[in-house]
Formats: C-alpha cells, structure tokens, sequence
C-alpha cells in the first residue's frame, strides 16, 4: 500500500507565503513524477505544478513566478513553495504520485487535500 501525507497547509495573507509537504511511503520500488493540483468549490480541479524524479518541473500559468515546486528523491517528498499568495489561490490542494510498487505493479496515488486559504 501506498500512502502520502501531505502538511503545511492553512490560513494566510495576501502577500504571505505557504510551504505545503507531501511525503510517499509504503510498498514504493520508484516514484515517475509527483505534482500538486488544486480544486476551488465550484470549479474543476487543475494541475498546479509537477516534477518528475529527473527534475523536470510543469507549472499551470496562474502561479508561474510565485510557486515553485521540488523535490527529495531520497525521502520520495516533494514541496510546493507559495509566495505573493493570492485570495485566488483558496483551494483545496491535493498531492498526487505514480510509479512502481515493490511487487512490480503500477501505482496512481492520491492524497486526501490540505485546504489552503488565503485572505485577510
């Protein structure tokens, strides 16, 4: 089994700042990409950022400039970092992996949300 926690989320300013974590552990051979995605009420839910265990970053184009995104292959975590955060940024945020379990299947785990908020 395949889980991933994710932390850091909560209430912040305009302007301020947010660290979310997102660490994968369990039956984990190799992890292909981790990313972030967000999901406001009413809304569909979008690709934030991704990186694959290369380093190869994708970012949508609302947060480019403000969010960046990495990763420790070692400890299978990847961290988004939030700045000039937006009222617009209020979502849930839900960390998302795939790769190879240790019994050779494929995995396409999800995280159950941090909400994120962001207003004065």
């Amino acid at each position: 089994q395949v889980q991933l926690v994710e932390s850091g989320g909560g209430l912040v300013q305009p302007g301020g700042s947010l660290r979310l974590s997102c660490a994968a552990s369990g039956s984990i051979f190799s992890i292909n990409a981790m990313g972030w995605y967000r999901q406001a009420p009413g809304k569909e839910r979008e690709l934030v950022a991704s990186i694959t265990s290369g380093g190869v970053t994708n970012y949508a184009d609302s947060v480019k400039g403000r969010f960046t995104i990495s990763r420790d292959n070692a400890k299978n975590t990847v961290y988004l970092q939030m700045n000039s955060l937006k009222p617009e940024d209020t979502a849930v945020y839900y960390c998302h992996a795939d790769g190879i379990k240790t019994n050779w299947r494929r995995f396409d785990q999800w995280g159950q949300g941090t909400q994120v908020t962001v207003s004065s």
